[in-house]
């Protein structure tokens, strides 16, 4: 890893430890506080035996033993404690932040990437950033505080055994420099990997039945399983260079004890150093290996927490909704419209061409608007517009007679009602669904909803009714449907977006729906994607649209005598009404 890119990255893993800088510090000073302990042990010993050579009193160093053993425990206890209740609240305040980010991102920023990836940034990302936010750091320090200590304290005893003792971790470190970039790196590049792997089964398994029917089991699991594989291999390679590390460490460590005892027992046997001496630099030897330890671990820890770090900082990049200051609070309310679009120009991208280019729309307070047109007319891009989940780039849209860019996209939204064409429901009840978009419904509310789309007997027979547990594999795709439309008109909305509401479902749900758009129309404005000739003849008016403009506009009956395509699209609509099968109750 380059320097200046280590360094970017540190920067980005400082901000999510920054918030617990105090606790940081506490944690520290405990750590070093327990590294004074251990560093004191061998000296504790030494004067042991020193005690024992003179015939002195055992008790005072066997309680300052005791004491240093004591007080070392304590303070490792507290420590684990304090830094691992802070990894647990890092982590949240990064899953916290990614969640919000993602809710306030524009729709085209989240559905323009896999879900699964994002989905594995909250959950396997942040596991790894804990240690590297809350301990590792600190474990760097203090392992270093502790190797360093320990040689202080060893020259201390003896100056040729020392030289004995560095010369092994000279050798050991430089082997750690080199090994650990690779290990690094291959655990990066398999974290990547499992996020891709992520995104990939997310998709599959929405699609679950299109895979069954296309018989692609197998080899979509393979597809699928090349990222797992290919996640393992780098993982595996980062296992074995590790391996190397540690054993490289710990022989290092080993054979230095054993330089230290043979050389140590020749200086003994001289008279130039005392047994207790030796007893004690042996001890410093031995307890080399856990600040080693604990240097070649918390590397290992903080370049995988730099990797998940820089993963999850990358949401921060995601385009979110951001409400433009008022252009000119205090226009007059539109009397006559609901909504207006004058000469909108949009896109997906700049560098794509635009999706609808010079569409012009008003909407009556009351009536029903169908919007009609091969597939990439740009009939969708202009329900997106309608709900700012994209921006124009050209032209304007109008609420009540207000520039958008006037309003809030809250103030928007709760105008307006929306049912999805492929109507995907939220985890949780019936009763959680119909009660998304207002929380606040009274039961008689509900009972009315549900009456008006003809679900009041399909859900008296569920042994939990309202608090049946929903998910998309129990409900029929009519029911799902009939549910987001009652969600949408639980409160009369001054607008209704149908997207394709009729497409896919059964007869009675088309009536249920068709009666709904009637006294909704009465009502207020309702504007459907009809891909039904049924909704298409109902509407008070229809435009149709060709290459994202507005080929023609006018009732069905006009449209017929004038337009070559809306004859076309009737004859088709027509062709599929013959073909359908026979409605069926559910």
């Amino acid at each position: 890893m380059e320097t200046p890119q280590k360094y970017a990255r540190l920067r980005v893993l400082w901000t999510f430890a920054r918030p617990h800088r105090r606790v940081l510090a506490l944690g520290l000073a405990l750590a070093l506080l327990g590294s004074a302990s251990s560093l004191t042990s061998p000296m504790v010993t030494k004067w042991v035996l020193d005690s024992l050579g003179t015939g002195a009193s055992l008790l005072p160093p066997v309680i300052a033993l005791l004491g240093v053993f004591l007080l070392g425990a304590v303070i490792y206890c507290w420590q684990w404690i304090l830094l691992g209740t802070m990894g647990e609240r890092v982590v949240l305040g990064a899953r916290e932040s990614m969640v919000r980010r993602f809710f306030r991102a524009t729709v085209p920023a989240v559905t323009s990437r896999p879900t699964g990836e994002l989905v594995t940034r909250v959950t396997s990302d942040t596991v790894l950033l804990r240690e590297a936010a809350s301990s590792s750091v600190i474990g760097l320090i203090n392992g270093a505080v502790m190797l360093v200590g320990s040689l202080v304290l060893m020259s201390v005893l003896d100056l040729v055994l020392l030289g004995v003792t560095v010369a092994s971790v000279v050798v050991v470190a430089i082997l750690f420099m080199v090994l650990m970039p690779r290990i690094a790196k291959e655990q990066q590049k398999a974290q990547e990997r499992v996020g891709l792997l992520g995104g990939s089964l997310e998709g599959t398994l929405r699609a679950i039945r299109t895979v069954k029917a296309s018989r692609a089991e197998a080899r979509q699991g393979d597809r699928i399983l090349e990222d797992a594989v290919a996640s393992t291999h780098h993982a595996i390679r980062a296992v074995r260079t590790e391996a190397v590390a540690w054993v490289v460490a710990w022989s290092g460590i080993q054979l230095a004890i054993v330089l230290v005892l043979g050389v140590g027992a020749w200086r003994v046997a001289d008279g130039e150093l005392a047994v207790s001496s030796l007893i004690a630099f042996l001890l410093y030897a031995f307890g080399m290996m856990e600040p080693i330890t604990e240097l070649s671990r918390n590397v290992t820890t903080l370049q995988s927490g730099l990797a998940a770090a820089a993963r999850i900082r990358e949401v921060d990049s995601i385009d979110v909704e951001v409400d433009p200051a008022p252009l000119a609070p205090g226009t007059p309310v539109d009397t006559d419209h609901v909504l207006e679009l004058r000469d909108v120009v949009a896109g997906y991208g700049p560098d794509t061409e635009p999706a609808v280019a010079g569409v012009s729309l008003a909407v009556p307070r009351r009536g029903h608007t169908a919007i009609v047109g091969p597939s990439g007319a740009g009939k969708t891009t202009v329900f997106s517009l309608i709900l700012r989940f994209l921006e124009p780039q050209g032209g304007s849209l109008r609420l009540d007679g207000r520039d958008y860019r006037e309003l809030s996209h809250a103030e928007v939204r709760s105008r307006i009602a929306y049912v999805e064409q492929e109507t995907p429901i939220v985890p949780g009840t019936i009763r959680d669904n119909l009660l998304f978009t207002h929380p606040d419904a009274t039961d008689e509310e509900l009972a009315a909803v549900l009456a008006e789309v003809r679900l009041t007997d399909k859900i008296a027979e569920l042994p939990d009714g309202l608090d049946t547990s929903l998910t998309s594999t129990s409900v029929s795709g009519g029911q799902r449907q009939r549910i987001a439309l009652a969600r949408a008109v639980l409160r009369t909305p001054d607008l209704l977006l149908l997207d394709e509401a009729t497409a896919q479902v059964d007869g009675l749900t088309e009536a249920a729906i068709h009666d709904c758009i009637r006294r909704r129309a009465a009502e207020g404005a309702v504007v459907t994607v009809a891909h039904r000739l049924s909704t298409i003849i109902d509407a008070d008016t229809i435009l149709v649209m060709e290459d994202g403009r507005v080929r023609a506009r006018g009732t069905h009956e006009s449209l017929l005598d004038t337009d070559a395509l809306y004859r076309e699209l009737v004859e088709a609509l027509r062709i599929a009404g013959e073909q359908a099968p026979a409605p069926t109750a559910l």
